[in-house]
């Protein structure tokens, strides 16, 4: 009897896991196969006969290709200013003794849903209009930068806690200076820290569609998630072929820089010392 039940909790444990997978399996299939099929609809459909014309549309829309390179542009901003400050930030907060230095990092990650929240966005705005920034791929660098950060250092500090201090000690104790113990001892330690928040800015920027669409103006800077409407009609109908073969190539970026990140890091939540 028992082993009957256990027989049958593991094949139902076994049709959820599939009907789980399937759930995320179908929409990704629809975007692999979508931008192949010249009268693609919302339905998974296997194209009868494959043709590359859809992107042939995409390549020729100048707006859309524009809207990657704005993408970019941002994603790549924010994510080089926020790696670099949150890893220099936290190896202070996780080296230095700062009275209430717990409680500060808590009230950055408070605050951090608020700097970029859609109730922000009206002082926000007054804000960077008095500084020249709107209409400016700055100023959406530096407002995702500023909701970001936060976060980011919180994440980093725990890989700066993770270092023990002897590492440090022995390589200023051998004549190393303060800039050779972080760039020898501390920088290949927290490696795979600063890639993991560099993917996570980098993706939260790159999807993002709400603070570039109220901080830019120009239609030559607008970036990936609203160039996506190029690809709707006059009647507010997307062009499912065009807006599928787009979906793709928007992915495309993302999904190269983890694999990249993946083969040259691998993830490992640990660095080396170099000799």
């Amino acid at each position: 009897m028992n082993l009957v039940r256990y027989v049958l909790a593991r094949i139902g444990f076994y049709v959820f896991v599939v009907l789980i997978g399937m759930i995320f399996a179908i929409p990704l299939l629809w975007l692999l196969l979508a931008p192949f099929n010249s009268q693609a609809m919302l339905s998974v459909q296997i194209p009868d006969e494959p043709t590359l014309n859809n992107f042939r549309a995409v390549f020729a829309n100048t707006h859309a290709m524009r809207g990657l390179l704005n993408s970019m542009i941002q994603a790549a901003g924010a994510m080089v200013i926020i790696t670099v400050v949150a890893s220099m930030t936290a190896y202070v907060l996780s080296r230095v003794r700062i009275p209430g230095r717990d409680v500060f990092v808590y009230v950055l990650i408070l605050f951090s849903s608020v700097v970029t929240g859609s109730a922000s966005m009206v002082p926000i705005f007054l804000l960077l209009f008095s500084m020249g920034l709107v209409d400016t791929h700055l100023g959406v660098i530096l407002v995702f930068t500023g909701g970001l950060l936060p976060t980011a250092i919180f994440i980093m500090r725990d890989f700066m806690q993770s270092i023990p201090k002897s590492y440090e000690e022995s390589a200023l104790v051998n004549g190393a200076s303060t800039w050779q113990m972080i760039k020898d001892v501390v920088t290949p330690l927290t490696r795979p820290g600063m890639m993991v928040i560099g993917i996570w800015a980098f993706v939260n920027v790159w999807g993002s569609f709400l603070i570039p669409f109220i901080l830019l103006r120009s239609p030559d800077k607008m970036p990936a998630a609203t160039a996506t409407f190029s690809f709707y009609t006059e009647a507010g109908t997307p062009v499912i072929t065009l807006v599928s073969a787009y979906a793709l190539i928007y992915v495309l970026p993302v999904l190269a820089l983890y694999l990249f990140v993946n083969w040259r890091y691998g993830f490992q939540f640990f660095g080396g010392i170099k000799s």
